[in-house]
């Protein structure tokens, strides 16, 4: 450890486990980091998250998630494929400072692509930040050419509210909000 820092000055990351049929979503571990180099070093996968990263950027973009779950208790969960037990993407939470709202994203690898798993990880995802975060909106800031996400956001029963803007370095990035609240979400949930 770096001096000047012990076992007590550092900060926990909750211990939580979701389980859906085909996902196991968890906080961001050290593990992780070679799945995320991947999806942020591949042109496709990146291409509406951040955009392409050398794996020194990923490092740091990697660090950031950890350090938003050691922060503000979470981030966008890990997701792990169950028959594999392969890292294949991030979602879930996310709500850094300037975000335009409370959102939960999704980033999967190409090969995870057309399975479902953004669906089904994200409703679970929604859920916890409904249930356990308290939050009465959610958002999900999507580029205006990403149709595969819009459709994923028309499936969880989100519409779109408008054009958005995010803080920096993203600023300049056209993206679109979609979004729903508690009371809708929890009434087609039922």
């Amino acid at each position: 450890m770096g001096e000047g820092l012990s076992g007590a000055n550092l900060l926990q990351v909750p211990d939580i486990r979701i389980e859906t049929d085909r996902l196991i979503l968890r906080p961001t571990r050290a593990e992780d980091f070679e799945g995320w180099a991947a999806l942020m070093g591949d042109e496709d996968n990146s291409r509406h998250i951040g955009g392409l990263q050398a794996r020194a950027t990923a490092w740091r973009g990697f660090l950031s998630m950890a350090g938003a779950w050691a922060i503000q208790g979470f981030g966008m969960f890990s997701v792990i494929e169950k028959s594999s037990g392969r890292w294949i993407g991030r979602l879930g939470p996310w709500c850094p400072e300037g975000w335009p709202g409370t959102e939960v994203g999704w980033g999967l690898l190409r090969d995870a692509w057309g399975n479902g798993y953004a669906i089904e990880g994200s409703v679970a995802a929604i859920d916890w930040a409904f249930d356990h975060l308290g939050w009465t909106e959610v958002i999900h800031t999507i580029a205006p050419d990403n149709t595969a996400s819009q459709g994923v956001a028309r499936r969880l029963g989100s519409s779109l509210i408008g054009p958005g803007r995010l803080p920096e370095p993203f600023q300049d990035l056209p993206v679109e909000i979609w979004g729903q609240d508690r009371d809708a979400w929890k009434q087609r949930r039922a």
